[in-house]
This record gives C-alpha cells, structure tokens and sequence, in this order.
C-alpha cells in the first residue's frame, strides 16, 4: 500500500516532532511511503539519517503556487493509495485524486479545511468526540494516540546547567506561549525555596519570563534551556515533570514523562486531564491556580515515595497505550483498512 505523507508545520512543536518519530517508525516497519515537507534542512536531515528522503516544499501562503504543483507532481509520479496531510495547511494545499485523503488533527481544529477528507485521525478521545460533535461521522474518525521514544538515555549532569545536586530539580518542556502557563509556574517558584527549575523551549513569551523571574527573585534558580533535542536527557536528570498548560490538547509531554519514568504535575487542561488519573498517574491541579500548583510542586519535591510510585503508575500507562509498538501497529492496521 502506497503511503504519501504531508507535513507543514513550524520549525520545532510537539506535532511536528511527532511526525518525524511516525515517518520513521513506519519506515523500520518496512511501510512505502513518499514524505513531503516544508523546506527544513535540519528536519530533512533527521530524517535522511532514518532513511527516507524527503521532498521539500514551501508550504507558504494561499499564493503559493510551488507548492501546489510540487504536491501534485508528487501525486502523479508516486500514485499512493493513501495521502495523509497533517494539520491546515498540508492538508488545504492537498490535491484532489484518486486515493483515500486522510487528515490528522492535534487540536480542536476549524473544519472547513478538511470538508475534502474521506477519514479524519484524533490524536486524543476528546479531540475525535469533537469531531463527531462537528457532524463528522463517526465512523470516518479514529483515535490514535502519539507514540514517543522510551529509550534510556544517559542524564544531563546538572553541574552543566549550575544545579545543585541535592535541589529538587523540576523540568517543563514547550514551546514559550501563553498558552503554556509558564507563568503559572514561575509565579509558584517563590514559595519553593529549594527547588530548581529548568525551562525547556523558546518562543515570543522568553523575554518576558526572563523578566518575570527576575522580578520575582528565583532567577538564579531557573535555567532557560532554549529548544532541546534531548527530552529524555533531560527527563533523566529531573525529580519531575511540571506542565502548568492553560490549553493543551495532547500533552506529549506527560507521555514524554511516563515513557522516561518521572512523575508528573499537571494542569486540568484538556490532554492531561484525560491522559492523567489524579493521584495515580500523576498529580492534576486547576489551570491557573498558583497556589494548587506549589502545593503539587512541594509534594513532589519532598515525597521520594510518591514520586516512585506515580512514576511507576505512569510507566504502566504509557506501555498499555503509547508504546511505539502498539501505536505504529494501530496505524497500519488503520491505513490498511483505509485503503481498502
């Protein structure tokens, strides 16, 4: 079965990650397959290295008239039964043919961009009830989750990011948008004394918590890592994982988190509210509340044994669930239904 996948997404995100993780994954499984990206050198690479060349295309504007012939030579030469378009704008440049157009969607997205697809994949059980709620029928959407990398990986030392040893060592992972609740978090540092944060992602909002933190005193405990490639690294080096998200539909960091063995704290927003059991797998706190958040934080920093226990309750869940194995086994199993 003939697999064309399209992606135009931003530099760095959680969905774009996730396509090349699935792009790879497929590829090892021994699926065919013709990639197509915006032009991105490092991507490119990362997925040259895996083994698949890409085609790179600009994925600009409505005027972008490259793209939309580059797409549709694509569509001729390679004749895949299966076109799978991720998000907007791969899949609104997407030409019509003959095969089965599959869009995925890693938010509560606009529809009118998908009104061409034959299925639609959710990333999330709340994000495919939303599809149907939009008159989708139901029998045109499927869930299937993210998979992400459960390799160990050697810590980073912390002596390389000036971290005591002994400090409770917090992480959170995204891209620096309001969105994140960063400041959130931030604003829960002070009564915190002893734990250290490092922030790992960029975006519009750095040099404003940069300020923040300042005017806050707990600058000298918190460490603006920039975009990494080296999550699990990371993950390796935390006591746990914090995500203060006022909105986020998947939360793959949380998964991130459970595939590397460190409990997590969480916002009730909507993906870690329905990927965490409170108490079990994770601690949930409300969105926004300063307050909930430290006292989460502060359980966390000073409970070895409900760190162990959480961490261990979440390494269950992301084996039944978004392991690579099961989940690269569910989208064949989907895309060979699909073309038939």
């Amino acid at each position: 079965m003939r697999l064309l996948q399209a992606m135009a997404g931003a530099r760095h995100g959680g969905a774009e990650a996730f396509f090349v993780r699935l792009v790879l994954a497929l590829h090892h499984a021994g699926q065919e397959q013709c990639v197509l990206i915006r032009a991105d050198a490092a991507r490119a690479a990362v997925l040259r290295r895996g083994g698949v060349e890409p085609l790179q295309l600009p994925f600009g504007g409505w005027l972008d008239i490259a793209t939309r012939l580059g797409f549709r030579r694509a569509v001729a030469r390679y004749r895949p039964r299966v076109v799978l378009t991720w998000m907007n704008r791969a899949t609104r440049l997407c030409p019509r043919g003959d095969f089965v157009h599959v869009a995925r969607l890693g938010g509560y997205y606009d529809l009118k961009y998908y009104r061409g697809c034959d299925y639609l994949i959710a990333n999330t059980r709340d994000i495919a009830a939303y599809l149907v709620a939009q008159g989708w029928p139901q029998d045109r959407v499927r869930y299937l989750p993210n998979f992400v990398a459960a390799a160990p990986a050697a810590p980073v030392t912390r002596a390389s990011l000036a971290t005591p040893e002994e400090a409770p060592l917090a992480l959170a992972l995204g891209r620096l948008h309001v969105n994140k609740g960063f400041d959130t978090l931030l604003d829960a540092l002070p009564v915190l004394p002893e734990v250290y944060l490092w922030l790992a992602g960029d975006g519009e909002w750095r040099d404003a918590l940069e300020r923040q933190a300042r005017a806050l005193g707990v600058a000298t405990r918190v460490r603006f890592l920039g975009w990494r490639e080296d999550a699990a690294a990371l993950l390796a080096a935390a006591d746990f994982l914090v995500c203060p998200s006022r909105h986020e539909p998947l939360g793959n960091v949380v998964i991130e988190a459970w595939a590397a063995g460190r409990p997590v704290a969480a916002t009730a927003s909507e993906g870690p509210r329905a990927l965490i059991r409170d108490e079990e797998t994770g601690l949930l706190v409300p969105v926004d509340n300063v307050d909930a958040l430290a006292a989460a934080m502060e359980r966390l920093a000073r409970d070895p044994a409900l760190r162990t226990r959480l961490a261990e309750s979440g390494r269950a869940a992301y084996e039944a669930e978004y392991s690579e194995t099961r989940v690269v086994r569910l989208y064949r199993d989907f895309l060979a239904e699909a073309a038939r």
